[in-house]
Parts: C-alpha cells; structure tokens; sequence
C-alpha cells in the first residue's frame, strides 16, 4: 500500500491501481480527491470537509463514492444520488478494493462550553488508522496510526499517551497545518522518544510504502 501526505489531516491511499482519499479539507490542496475511486470523511469541520473538494473529485470520477457520517453526508448526497453512503460506529464496508471498519462517535472535546459534534475513524485494510479529530482507540491491532500531531483540541502529552495506548508499528503526523516549522523538531523529539512507536513526517505530497 502506499501512502501519501497531503496537507492537514488529508491522506491517499493507493493499491492495484485503485485510490482511497480521506479527509480532503480546506486546508487540503485543491486537487486532494481529484482522481480518488473512494472519499472518506471523518467529520464536518471545514479541515476535514470542504465540499467543493468532494464535489471536484466526484465530477472528475464518475464511479467515485463516499462514505462519511450522517452529518456530512447530508450536506452532499442530494447531488450525488446512491453514491454517498452514511456509516458509524460498528459498520464495515469495502471501498475501491480496500477493507473500512468503522470506529468511535465523537469529537474530541474543544472546550466544555463547546457542543461535541459527531466524528469517526476509519481502520484500512486492519492496518491504517485515521482517528479524525478524536483519539480513538480501536479494538483491535493497528500497524499505521494516522496521528493527529497538533490540534485545538490536544496537547503533546495526550498525543503521546495515545501512539502508547494504540501501539502502532509506526505513527505518521496528520493534522499538522498550525504546527510551526520552530515547533516540529520538539514535536518529532518527543513523541519519537516518548511515544514508543517509530514516529514519522512526512511532508505534504511525499508518499511511504507500507
């Protein structure tokens, strides 16, 4: 499987000639679905969903789905019919050739005053795991963990008490368009030695095989 960086939370995934796209957002480039045969969207928020992007890539792709949750899924499906498929927590479904399961329901907290909002993690091929904006632990081995490095929502010791409650083989920084250029090598110090997986960046179009 390779896999390719794109900026923010955006990931491609790509076997046998088929590609799998998840979280193609605002802060993603503009192409990030364009030639995608499937699209994952962990939640609503503009970084992980931009409609335009999905939009893009479902028109460049006739055969190209998605499948996100309930509250995206809405937004889109009207223009798209039978091509958007609503899953949660617990569903498994097969996508461009690649084996999903599903995992969590929530976004991890902003603030207290802030209404949580839905969000799930997407588990590839029982391998690649791309939590969203949550630090979901799945209920079963993950070799790639999708790790989102730096958020509103989180700070460095709950990132690295999540790659040591996963134990992936290795974690790849997502969600790292905020992170600074001054910040990154504490960062990649810390979870790197503390996280106790490799811990990888990549910069956004640079690919790793997997």
């Amino acid at each position: 499987m390779k896999l390719t960086k794109k900026t923010h939370a955006c990931v491609r995934l790509e076997r046998d000639g088929r590609s799998l796209v998840i979280d193609p957002g605002t802060f993603s480039e503009e192409d990030a679905a364009i030639g995608a045969d499937a699209i994952l969207v962990t939640h609503e928020h503009i970084d992980h969903f931009n409609e335009d992007r999905l939009r893009a890539g479902m028109e460049a792709s006739p055969a190209a789905e998605i499948w996100t949750l309930r509250s995206v899924a809405e937004k889109i499906s009207a223009a798209f019919p039978g091509r958007v498929h609503t899953v949660g927590h617990g569903d498994t479904f097969t996508a461009a050739g690649f084996d999903v399961q599903v995992h969590g329901e929530l976004h991890a907290v902003i603030h207290p005053d802030i209404p949580r909002i839905t969000n799930v993690g997407f588990l590839v091929d029982g391998s690649v795991f791309h939590p969203g904006d949550a630090l979901t632990v799945p209920e079963q081995p993950v070799d790639t963990l999708m790790l989102p490095v730096m958020a509103p929502w989180s700070k460095i010791s709950e990132v690295i008490d999540y790659v040591r409650e996963v134990k992936p083989q290795r974690a790849y920084d997502i969600h790292d368009a905020l992170l600074t250029d001054l910040a990154r090598p504490i960062y990649d110090m810390q979870i790197g030695s503390l996280g106790g997986a490799e811990h990888v960046r990549l910069a956004p179009g640079e690919s790793a095989q997997l």
